[in-house]
This record gives C-alpha cells, structure tokens and sequence, in this order.
C-alpha cells in the first residue's frame, strides 16, 4: 500500500491494463479464495481482499476500496461465521467480548475513514497489514 504507486507502474508494464471482462472474472475469481481462505482460517477478507482489489482496480481511491473491501467481508464472514456456528465452533464468550470492542472500533473508524486524508488511510493499512504478515511469520 505505501508503494501503491510503484507496483502498480510495474504491473501495467508487465500486464498491461485488463480489459473490463477480465477483472470481473479475476474479481469473482478473489472472491471465490477469499471465501475458502475467511472460512478454514479467518484470514483473508482484509489483507488479501484489499491487495487483490488495489490490482484490479488500480484508479479506486482508498475510501472506496476499503469501504468496498468491509462491505464484501460482511456477508463473507457471516455465512463463515454461520458454518461455524453449525459445526460448534464458535466460543461464545469469546465473541460477545470482541464485539464489545469491534462495534464501537467500526463506528470510530468508518467516521474518520472519510475524513482524513488518502495517503494516511493508506499508511495505515499498510501498517496493519505489516504488523498481521509479522505477527503470522513469527
């Protein structure tokens, strides 16, 4: 995300610019691993969406990707989130915390997403999106 710029210069130069049929394919086709990847390991939906998205769809500003991106990992994870609860594997408890936390966190952070910058929205994913791929090496 922070060489946003830079990739995506190479890719053109590489791939060339895809025609409107292509992306809708390749675009199903993210979908499709995404939601493999969301439901055997809870990741996914943000780190791999929003790269795939940022290939794809190149002159998408970061408030629309990101907001695209949470909109597509809603119903994603809720039915996800469904397959699990049929196989009783959902720690209840668990859940009720981290949504004590998510919901007012979501509601903060879709309130200054469009308000602040693009640049900084993207440092900040990029951020996070480091911290998760360290985390996971580690």
């Amino acid at each position: 995300m922070i060489f946003r710029k830079q990739i995506l210069s190479l890719y053109a130069a590489h791939v060339g610019e895809l025609t409107p049929r292509r992306t809708t394919l390749l675009t199903v086709l993210v979908g499709a691993v995404l939601g493999l990847l969301v439901s055997i390991s809870s990741v996914g939906a943000g780190a791999l969406g929003a790269t795939a998205i940022v290939f794809l769809y190149p002159r998408l500003p970061m408030v629309r990707l990101v907001g695209t991106d949470i909109a597509d990992a809603v119903p994603l994870t809720l039915a996800a989130g469904i397959g699990h609860w049929m196989l009783g594997s959902i720690d209840w408890h668990l859940l009720g915390a981290l949504l004590g936390g998510s919901v007012p966190g979501i509601l903060i952070g879709s309130y200054f997403t469009e308000r602040v910058p693009d640049a900084i929205v993207r440092f900040t994913l990029a951020a996070t999106l480091l911290l998760v791929a360290g985390s996971l090496a580690l």
